[in-house]
């Protein structure tokens, strides 16, 4: 019987520890579309932190930036913008990396977790306008189907980071660095549209 209580005992541990998780989740935002249940468009993949890092440092992040992460998973991208001083906020569909991103940017401190924002919702349907910096690591597809959006809201000197994806021909990055194995893409708004938008040849 003891082993069995204590079988019991681990399990239940196991529950609340969830229920405490998921104590301050935010509440669904369902947005337009045709289904009304929040589907990712890609699946949660992190970015390893010196890719993190890398993204940061090519944006040149710093006190004063608006960081949007769209598809912020676990939020490491965020909290890694707020620890430099940058507002941050992340948009993901999944609830369950946004919950431990939560979790993260408690543990990460007041002063961290002050500048971070987290919400549950189609990142399509957010306000950039506001953006600074806009960090990805979605897919080459999403990143194409995002393109008109952020030439449209962004203000020109804005700077979009992509993690291994790129624009495809659309936009040519205006710089990229390797981290690792992995590639990060760095594009800077400019006054006028790139190629395909009705912008000069670049």
């Amino acid at each position: 019987m003891t082993g069995l209580h204590a079988a019991a005992g681990l399990a239940l541990a196991i529950a609340m520890a969830g229920c405490a998780l998921f104590e301050h989740a935010e509440p669904t935002i369902i947005t337009g579309g045709d289904s009304p249940t929040l589907i990712p468009d890609v699946p949660f993949v992190f970015s390893a932190e010196p890719v993190v890092e890398a993204m940061l440092d090519i944006a040149g992040v710093r006190a004063g930036d608006l960081v949007y992460d769209l598809g912020c998973g676990d939020g490491r991208i965020v909290i890694a913008a707020a620890k430099r001083g940058a507002r941050a906020t992340g948009i993901d569909i999944d609830p369950v990396p946004l919950n431990f991103a939560r979790a993260y940017a408690r543990r990460a401190g007041v002063d961290v977790e002050k500048r971070v924002r987290l919400v549950r919702g189609d990142f399509f349907q957010a306000d950039l306008r506001d953006a600074t910096v806009v960090t990805l690591y979605l897919s080459p597809e999403v990143n194409q189907r995002l393109l008109p959006k952020l030439l449209a809201e962004l203000a020109p000197g804005s700077r979009i980071v992509s993690h291994k994806f790129h624009m495809g021909e659309a936009w040519k990055p205006d710089r990229s660095v390797r981290a690792g194995d992995a590639t990060v893409y760095l594009w800077i708004v400019p006054a006028g549209k790139p190629p395909g938008q009705g912008g000069p040849a670049r």
